[in-house]
Order: structure tokens, then C-alpha cells, then sequence
């Protein structure tokens, strides 16, 4: 019995043992790293400047589980329209701290705050917002409307409350709700990368890249507290203050997505009759770096 009793808490182990082996964010990691380091707030914050050093800013807000280099590809796009592009990377992703705490609304805000005021960008941006990105910043939209110029959303996050047993499990179910994700989670995020690994891309390597992000400390961990945080519940209040401020407002939408379903946009539209729609056919979730034209495309027309 002692022995059975010893195999089954090795068992149980195995999810947290793997999670504190993976590689942690360390100044060794960091001095590849393209781009600036910023000490805010909260920690650490990694960001990159892209294409002409003088034009309107854009900011670019990555999506859950992908950090910023997905936005590579668009950056072309959007320095060839004349913007001066900032990425970086949210905290728990990429090249940023692993802090903790809840991924809230008020978390990512003050996040994008920080930099911003860093970065002494004062005057109104284009924000872009990819997936979890889109609901950072519609909540940053909603209460700064004087601070965005357009705000475009790419497949975003926030038209619907996610759904499904196992994601209600480890939301809602402290400890054992941790567990689940972590012995579970990466399977699923691993199996989805390879996928994909066959469909072309803007950026160079992605996928790579994203097998990379699975091995770093902290990044599960964090892609479940913004579940259990921002992700937790919609943005309909959000999307109603950005109609009634008019700040301009531009939904790209993939028609084959199955993580942002093509009806999200009827959402949309019934918060904001304002915004303007696209939708980009035969793409899936990956609207940045799978149909980076098609993208750029609709933010030129949007543009008058």
C-alpha cells in the first residue's frame, strides 16, 4: 500500500515537477533578445520599436498564448502605411516577467499604461488588438477613448463567454483547477502548433518559436490566470462606451476560425452598429501571420 501510495503522489507530482524544470526567465535568456527591456511597475517589460523612427504610432497587443513576434509580419505592412510600430511582450509571454497575481482588466491596462508613459507616447495611438489582445484593449479603448486614434481588432476575444467543462474545471477550481491545466494544457497548445506547422507565414520560424514559448517557466501558469482574470467574462460594456465615445473601430474576423467563431461579428455589431467589419475567407485564427495582407489590406480601406 505505501508503495502504491508513493507511485500515485509521483504521478500527481509530475505536471509541477515539469512546470519547475522548465527553462526561467533569466538575463542568460534576455541577451538574444531583439528589442529594449522596460522596468514598470509590475516587472519587467520586453517591447521593440518597428519600421520609421517618425510617423503615428501603432501598439500592438499579441494575443494569449503567442508573444509579440507574431506581430512581425504586420509591422511591414503597417510602416509601409507610415506608422511607427510598438510590440511588446504581456507579462507571463515571451521576453516580459513572469509576476504574479490575476490577469485582470486593470493588470494589462496598467501594463499598457506603464509603457506608453515610458515610451513618452502622449499623442492618440491606433491600437491593435489580436485575440486576448483585442479584449486588453477594448478595455484600454473604453477607458482612454481620448487616447485612441482606431482601435482594430483581429479575431478578438471578448464577444462571448468561453465555455466547456474542462475549461470550467480549471478556472473555477483552486489547486486542483492547476493542476488539471498543467497536466493537460500543453499537451493541447503542442498539438495545435503542429497543426498548423504546415500553413505559410508572415513571420519567419513561428512555429518554432511557439514550441519554444511552451518550455519557458511561467508561461501556463499565466495563460491560466488570464482565464481565470480578463478572459473570464465578455467585453459588452466595453464595446457600448467605445460606440458612445465614436472612437473609430475596425473587427477583422477569419470565416474558417474555430477559437473566435464568424459570429462574433453579429456581436460586435449589435454593441457597436458603428464598427466596421471584414471578414478574410478561407483564414483561421492566425489573422496576423497566416493573412498578414488581407489584414493590411482591410486596415488600408478602413482608412479612407
Amino acid at each position: 500500500m505505501t508503495w502504491v501510495l508513493l507511485i500515485l503522489l509521483g504521478l500527481i507530482a509530475i505536471p509541477v515537477t515539469t512546470e519547475l524544470m522548465r527553462t526561467g526567465m533569466s538575463d542568460a535568456v534576455r541577451s538574444n533578445a531583439p528589442g529594449e527591456f522596460a522596468l514598470l511597475s509590475q516587472g519587467t517589460t520586453h517591447y521593440e520599436w518597428l519600421g520609421p523612427e517618425r510617423g503615428a504610432v501603432a501598439v500592438c497587443v499579441h494575443g494569449l498564448t503567442t508573444p509579440s513576434y507574431v506581430w512581425y509580419g504586420m509591422a511591414r505592412g503597417l510602416a509601409l502605411l507610415g506608422f511607427r510600430v510598438l510590440i511588446y511582450d504581456q507579462y507571463g509571454r515571451g521576453f516580459s516577467d513572469r509576476i504574479g497575481g490575476k490577469q485582470t482588466a486593470a493588470f494589462f491596462n496598467q501594463q499598457l499604461t506603464d509603457l506608453l508613459s515610458h515610451q513618452n507616447v502622449t499623442e492618440p495611438v491606433t491600437l491593435l488588438g489580436y485575440s486576448m489582445g483585442g479584449a486588453v484593449a477594448a478595455h484600454f479603448t473604453a477607458l482612454h477613448p481620448e487616447r485612441v486614434k482606431q482601435l482594430i481588432l483581429l479575431a478578438p476575444a471578448g464577444m462571448m463567454q468561453l465555455g466547456g467543462r474542462k475549461i470550467a474545471l480549471t478556472r473555477d477550481l483552486p489547486v486542483i483547477g492547476d493542476w488539471l491545466f498543467l497536466a493537460g494544457y500543453p499537451w493541447v497548445v503542442r498539438r495545435g502548433i503542429a497543426a498548423e506547422a504546415h500553413v505559410p507565414s508572415s513571420v519567419t520560424d513561428i512555429y518554432e518559436l511557439q514550441q519554444v514559448e511552451t518550455g519557458r517557466r511561467g508561461y501556463f501558469p499565466a495563460v491560466l490566470s488570464s482565464l481565470r482574470g480578463l478572459l473570464r467574462n465578455t467585453c459588452e460594456d466595453q464595446h457600448k462606451a467605445i460606440a458612445a465615445a465614436g472612437v473609430p473601430v475596425l473587427a477583422v474576423w477569419g470565416d474558417t476560425d474555430d477559437v473566435i467563431p464568424l459570429s462574433c461579428k453579429d456581436t460586435l455589431a449589435a454593441w457597436n452598429p458603428a464598427a466596421l467589419q471584414s471578414v478574410v475567407t478561407d483564414a483561421g485564427h492566425g489573422l496576423p501571420h497566416t493573412h498578414t495582407d488581407a489584414v493590411i489590406d482591410a486596415i488600408r480601406g478602413s482608412r479612407g
